[in-house]
């Protein structure tokens, strides 16, 4: 068994097509979707994601403004910069870039964004909502790993899914949005006891945990998905997944590289969520 690789690139840029169509249209029709990034600081890897971002919204015609601020900004300044974007009702979606600096309380910041421009999916109200299976913006990389899983007709419900890593930006809610797909879910962590005892149980294998080849083919059930989240750069310089992608293969059914996997769906979710946001907000009018 070789895996058939889903190439998260390419369903990106054909979902980014179709966003681009739809924009004209709603632009025709008066609604400008327009997203605000903040970026604090000068870390590269926020500097490149925030890149990939711009690109993104310029294609598909979303209007994006970046605000950059250094990484001396106080938290009392970047607050009252949000309650000014919230306040805009030009904006509809507003990102501050994580990690923010120590002087920054990132939840005080996550909380002040108007939940109606949380394009994130990272408020407490949207993570309440979408725990609830309400409408709601859903956090862009869990959103974008769904969005793999069925456009290749993957069939999750009544599916084991396991998931290792716990974060709130991708292992808590992934696991919920499998859940509202009607999957059984295990959650697995650092402190989890004999790890591949528990992956190889699983139909659909999520690895998002931030450590280089971590899964390889012992700790996967021939035939399962793999769904690999992380990406880390190596000693060469080129990057890596926390999956080991040839060893894996050769077990699996379905699992996505890194590069060109979950990355660009992540971004692609972001646009999706921006222009809900828009439309939603023209509702209200």
């Amino acid at each position: 068994m070789v895996a058939e690789v889903i190439y998260g690139d390419q369903l990106a840029a054909s979902l980014r097509e179709e966003m681009k169509e739809e924009v004209t249209k709603l632009k025709a029709s008066g609604i400008s979707p327009k997203l605000v990034v903040v970026l604090i600081g000068d870390d590269p890897a926020s500097k490149s994601y925030v890149s990939g971002k711009q690109k993104a919204a310029d294609f598909i015609g979303i209007d994006s403004e970046l605000i950059s601020l250094p990484s001396t900004t106080e938290e009392k300044s970047l607050l009252e910069l949000i309650e000014r974007l919230n306040n805009d009702q030009s904006v509809h979606g507003i990102l501050v870039q994580l990690p923010l600096p120590k002087q920054i309380n990132e939840q005080a910041i996550i909380e002040a964004i108007d939940p109606s421009k949380d394009v994130d999916g990272f408020h407490p109200i949207s993570i309440g909502r979408m725990l609830t299976q309400q409408e709601t913006f859903l956090p862009c990389t869990p959103y974008g790993i769904v969005t793999m899983l069925q456009s290749k007709n993957i069939d999750i419900a009544g599916k084991h899914a396991v998931i290792v890593g716990r974060s709130n930006i991708v292992g808590k809610p992934v696991g919920q949005l499998l859940l509202n797909e009607h999957a059984t879910v295990s959650y697995c962590h650092s402190r989890t006891k004999d790890l591949s005892a528990i992956t190889k149980q699983a139909d659909i294998l999520i690895v998002a945990v931030g450590r280089e080849k971590m899964i390889d083919a012992s700790f996967i059930k021939p035939g399962a998905v793999v769904i690999d989240v992380g990406v880390n750069r190596t000693n060469e310089g080129t990057l890596t997944g926390d999956v080991d992608f040839e060893s894996a293969k050769a077990v699996s059914s379905y699992i996505t590289p890194v590069p060109k996997g979950v990355g660009p769906m992540t971004i692609t979710m972001l646009m999706k969520n921006t222009i809900q946001a828009a439309k939603a907000h023209n509702k209200k009018k």
